[in-house]
């Protein structure tokens, strides 16, 4: 995973999004799809744009499901921001404006 990216857990998915002083970006995604794969590289992009402004988090759903089953995630690549714990912004799917469109969500967050 790329610097600024944190690996979420069910785990520490409360610690470091749930809690977080920061708005986070989260990326629910796994390695068999194909989208999430096209969009990784705008989420890296993110990651490292908004480097101590946001966080920015990939949870595998095949590994760790609780949160995605909590926020009804129900197709991938869904994308989250969060802001004081509660959901502002989302994104489902990927197309070739994921970067804009996530860029978006994020600065409305900040």
């Amino acid at each position: 995973m790329a610097k600024n990216i944190l690996e979420l857990t069910d785990t520490n998915f409360d610690a470091e999004v749930l809690k977080s002083e920061q708005p986070t970006l989260v990326d629910f995604w796994a390695t068999w799809c194909a989208p999430c794969r096209a969009i990784a590289p705008a989420i890296e992009q993110l990651a490292d744009e908004y480097a101590g402004r946001a966080k920015v988090g990939k949870l595998d759903i095949d590994h760790h499901q609780r949160y995605a089953q909590e926020f009804g995630v129900r197709s991938i690549p869904t994308v989250l921001v969060f802001k004081g714990g509660k959901v502002v912004g989302s994104m489902i799917g990927a197309d070739s404006k994921a970067k804009a469109k996530l860029a978006e969500l994020l600065d409305k967050a900040i």
